[in-house]
């Protein structure tokens, strides 16, 4: 497997899914007045002005005479074209956990996404700062952006850390043990995840499509759809982290057991790093140690 990340073509692949997303997010409303717009009067009217006021392309004209023009369709095609090459192309890096399956293919693509985004967060608030406390002509726009950028992160980040086994585990009766009643415990850790993401979709679908049908804003000067599109996000990632959570378990099924230390916090790239950057290895510096004190001593 190859383990080498990085590459320009891992940045440029979530760029993209990150820029058919955005637009898509934005034209949304397009799509439901061509595919299913509301019966009611006042609603198809709300929406329809909704739209024409946020459209960022006005000029273009709509593909079969809807609402939604090129730009659209292309965003749309290239989401799902963006997130294919994405998993073709995603490398493991090497401080990453070494299961490879195509669900862990995608979780990966998605967490690199969300490090892209927080990138583009960063920007988004450095360009703010900037403009407030320099030219003292602060946006209407990147307070919610920011906010809006969170909130993905924030999802998106909780399946990669599924996938890497980094969220938090409490080890101390799990680790003394057998196998076999570790397994017991995975099992029913597992379930829970899948029943709480069951309960969570069957109890939250409602509301998260009616927030979305009617593309609920967020009501400020910028207006962006943030309840739209959080809500429904929350439900997709969640059933993510379960499916995930499945891959999971069956992936280290047949793994060792690992008996956790205080010693798998520390990054053994990152030391051979650190002891490159000083000249030294870890054996010569546990042999000056001793020496030093002597001579402090004499």
């Amino acid at each position: 497997m190859e383990q080498k990340s990085g590459s320009l073509i891992e940045w440029l692949v979530p760029l993209g899914f990150i820029a058919c997303a955005a637009w898509l997010a934005w034209h949304i409303p397009a799509f439901t007045l061509d595919w299913n717009p509301p019966t009611d009067g006042s609603n198809l009217d709300r929406l329809s002005t909704q739209f024409t006021r946020s459209d960022v392309t006005p000029g273009l004209p709509g593909l079969f005479g809807g609402y939604a023009d090129i730009v659209d369709w292309l965003a749309l095609i290239g989401i799902p074209a963006f997130a294919f090459f994405g998993v073709r192309t995603v490398k493991r890096a090497a401080m990453e956990f070494e299961s490879w399956r195509a669900a862990d293919r995608l979780s990966v693509f998605i967490g690199r996404v969300t490090m892209v985004m927080v990138v583009v967060l960063t920007m988004v608030m450095l360009y703010e700062v900037v403009l407030r406390y320099v030219f003292e002509e602060p946006t209407l726009w990147a307070n919610e952006l920011s906010l809006w950028l969170a909130g993905f992160v924030f999802l998106c980040a909780g399946l990669y850390a599924m996938q890497q086994r980094s969220h938090i585990r409490i080890y101390l009766l799990y680790d003394i043990v057998p196998r076999w009643l570790q397994r017991t415990f995975d099992v029913i850790s597992t379930t829970l995840i899948v029943l709480f993401a069951f309960f969570l979709v069957y109890g939250g679908y409602g509301e998260a499509f009616a927030k979305f049908y009617r593309w609920e804003t967020f009501g400020t000067a910028f207006d962006p759809p943030i309840p739209a599109t959080i809500k429904p996000m929350v439900l997709l990632v969640v059933v993510l982290v379960a499916i995930q959570a499945i891959v999971n378990l069956i992936s280290d099924w047949n793994a060792e057991p690992v008996i956790h230390t205080a010693a798998d916090d520390i990054d053994q790239d990152e030391l051979n790093r650190l002891r490159a950057s000083v000249g030294a290895d870890l054996d010569d510096l546990s042999d000056l140690a001793p020496q030093n004190t002597k001579a402090g001593k004499d």
